[in-house]
């Protein structure tokens, strides 16, 4: 299926994944369905490849609120190149409430009771609680290599080949995403238009915790830079639904405790390809 010239943009083992039950490829890329008891999650594959994380001095000297300036020279400064050196299957969607109930039973979120609300996305859950749910998952699954995203992984699937503060261009725009509270609380997770690669609600609606902690930028480059797991902060991307458009930008990074749970807070299933030595977040 892969010529030789472009197999090292493949799946490992090739396409299909073993734990697909249904896939194809179109204007977006790859594609592949995971269901679990009944209910569905869009897989993405995210092709191995290079992208300048980090914001330009430009974006954030156009950043109106001081204190986010101040914050966003500290933390998204130095701008450099980081390679993602292996594809990887990220979920098309935040995970919903419905897929949560599928696997661990029971459901933790605030706007529960909100109509159509199996297809809000999952919140109130913490970065612990996110690691019990990939085990569960695992362990149903086992061919699903189960994980989160390192925050290096997230901002170059969020850019999606973009360098802009938002994938569709340098302006906040309540018609692309729920943040600054224009809906007053998390919406349907394909509610907006998705990305260039075919992710849906990658700014605003839920923060996204990342597998990794803070790391500090430097200028030069990086291959798969990964904060660790040490210490009990973990990287939260992506914005929210309550909080400023400024939040949601790509390059906007923040850290919360691993055990911090709150209605903004949600997560977004990746995969890692089968490679020995590989294993399940939760294991």
């Amino acid at each position: 299926m892969w010529p030789d010239a472009d197999r090292w943009r493949a799946p490992v083992n090739d396409f299909p994944p073993r734990w697909a039950n249904a896939w194809g490829d179109d204007q977006y890329g790859l594609w592949a369905d995971l269901t679990v008891n009944g209910v569905t999650q869009c897989m993405r594959w995210i092709e191995p490849g290079e992208f300048v994380m980090g914001s330009s001095d430009t974006e954030r000297r156009g950043l109106k609120d001081k204190q986010r300036r101040e914050w966003a020279d500290q933390q998204e400064s130095s701008q450099h190149t980081v390679e993602i050196s292996k594809g990887f299957w990220l979920a098309d969607t935040p995970c919903t409430q419905a897929f949560w109930a599928a696997i661990a039973g029971g459901n933790p979120s605030d706007f529960r009771d909100e109509d159509k609300s199996v297809q809000l996305p999952v919140e109130s859950v913490s970065w612990g609680q996110v690691v019990e749910f990939l085990a569960q998952l695992y362990s149903l699954v086992p061919q699903a290599n189960t994980t989160l995203p390192t925050e290096a992984q997230w901002e170059y699937a969020c850019r999606a080949g973009t360098q802009t503060a938002y994938w569709w261009g340098d302006n906040a725009d309540s018609t692309r995403a729920n943040m600054g509270q224009a809906f007053k609380q998390t919406t349907d997770v394909k509610h907006f238009k998705p990305n260039p690669w075919g992710l849906f609600d990658v700014h605003g609606n839920v923060w996204e915790w990342c597998l990794d902690a803070r790391r500090e930028y430097e200028k030069r480059s990086a291959v798969d830079p990964n904060g660790g797991e040490a210490g009990d902060r973990r990287v939260v991307r992506g914005g929210s639904w309550n909080l400023s458009e400024g939040s949601a930008r790509s390059a906007f990074r923040f850290v919360d405790h691993r055990a911090l749970y709150w209605n903004g807070n949600g997560f977004r299933l990746a995969l890692r390809s089968p490679s020995p030595g590989g294993g399940a977040a939760g294991r």
